[in-house]
């Protein structure tokens, strides 16, 4: 046989093996994602569900901090069942599909027996069929949009609703602040937003209200000067946005500079620091309904807030941080009333839920797994700060 024959037969010897190599890797390369090992006896993980970067971080940060202080105050008080509670945290950066993945994650390959978040309503929605599909008992600690807990009896959220919020708001501003016109904006490709905009229109009937503008912008939008120039016409006691802060702000900017008198109510997705620097002084006045404030505080409220300045250098917490608390201690609080982490068994006693004393508010779950809430604080923007307008009790039947 010739040289140049030998080096022929080796080289296609060579091309086979590095062939059938080729697909052996690809055949055995799912193995790396297989989930990972059960946890350890010891440990009780719980996943966030949130935003860590990007434009609702604002949101998701304030959720996870509030959810490692309470694992740390249950572990420091001897855990759960003679067990730790650990926090696993994974950045869905806002985003849907991201949002699907680290939902899937958290429970193949983290193993985690409940989670808690998203604190948006859309992301919380993507999230929820795949929780409730796994058998594993998520709660929200900020959706409060339609859509949400009807994805099946895992699903939970501990926010005051947007459906109780609005009602008693918009008893206030027709009584106590005399409001008869009020003019709508919605973030038409905003699933929170849509949802809250059509809760207002449905609460307002009846109260003596007159609904004068009803705009829709979208969420990324800059200008809004066609309808300010629209809504200025009707001249509106309060614009209602249902949206976030960041388009919140630009909106009273342009509705300041043509001259309109309005301030601006929404809920807690106004409620950031970033609402304030982004519109400055065009936003002094602008509302936020929340199930949250520091201001007259409760015991347990007062507490937190305490622990909480002293372990972050003297900040105050806000809506999030409180929610996110309590995310795990309502669970916590499931799981040593079943006395079983199986969140099959566990969910039961959170559905069962009543009274508990959170640190954002006296919380109890009710038939079809929505929750009841008070009281309802209506802050304000002062002096470049959010402050306590009014504190509206919420009948807890």
């Amino acid at each position: 046989m010739s040289f140049k024959k030998i080096s022929a037969l080796l080289l296609t010897a060579a091309l086979a093996l590095t062939v059938t190599a080729g697909c052996k890797k690809k055949e055995e390369a799912p193995k790396a994602e297989a989930p990972a090992a059960k946890p350890a006896a010891d440990t009780i993980k719980i996943g966030f569900l949130g935003a860590l970067t990007g434009d609702v971080a604002m949101f998701g940060k304030p959720t996870l901090e509030g959810m490692k202080m309470a694992a740390e105050d249950i572990n420091a008080a001897g855990g759960l069942l003679g067990k730790k509670i650990e926090i696993v945290e994974a950045d869905n950066r806002g985003d849907k599909q991201e949002g699907a993945s680290v939902t899937q994650k958290l429970i193949s390959r983290d193993n985690v027996i409940a989670i808690v978040g998203d604190p948006t309503t859309g992301i919380t929605k993507v999230a929820a069929p795949i929780a409730q599909k796994a058998g594993v008992l998520l709660i929200s600690a900020g959706a409060t949009g339609p859509g949400v807990v009807e994805n099946g009896d895992f699903i939970f959220r501990n926010t005051l609703l947007d459906s109780v919020a609005i009602p008693a708001c918009i008893d206030f501003f027709a009584n106590d602040l005399k409001y008869k016109k009020v003019a709508i904006i919605t973030s038409d490709n905003n699933d929170y937003s849509v949802g809250f905009s059509q809760t207002f229109r449905d609460a307002a009937k009846g109260k003596g209200i007159t609904i004068v503008a009803d705009e829709k912008i979208k969420d990324g939008d800059k200008d809004f000067s066609g309808q300010i120039t629209n809504i200025k016409a009707k001249k509106p006691d309060v614009i209602f946005f249902s949206g976030y802060y960041t388009e919140g702000a630009l909106i009273m900017k342009e509705a300041r500079k043509q001259g309109v008198k309005a301030n601006m109510f929404g809920g807690d997705g106004l409620f950031s620091p970033e609402f304030i620097k982004l519109g400055g002084t065009a936003v002094e006045g602008s509302m936020s309904a929340l199930g949250f404030s520091p201001e007259q505080a409760s015991p347990e409220t007062a507490k937190f807030i305490e622990a909480f300045s002293k372990k972050f250098a003297g900040q105050v917490p806000g809506l999030f941080e409180a929610q996110g608390y309590d995310g795990v201690t309502m669970i916590a609080d499931a799981i040593k009333r079943a006395n079983s982490v199986d969140p099959k068994v566990f969910k039961d006693a959170m559905a069962a839920t009543k009274n508990f004393q959170g640190v954002s508010g006296t919380i109890t779950i009710r038939p079809g797994r929505e929750p009841i809430k008070t009281p309802l604080c209506l802050l304000a923007v002062k002096d470049g700060k959010f402050a306590l307008k009014a504190k509206v009790p919420v009948k807890m039947d």
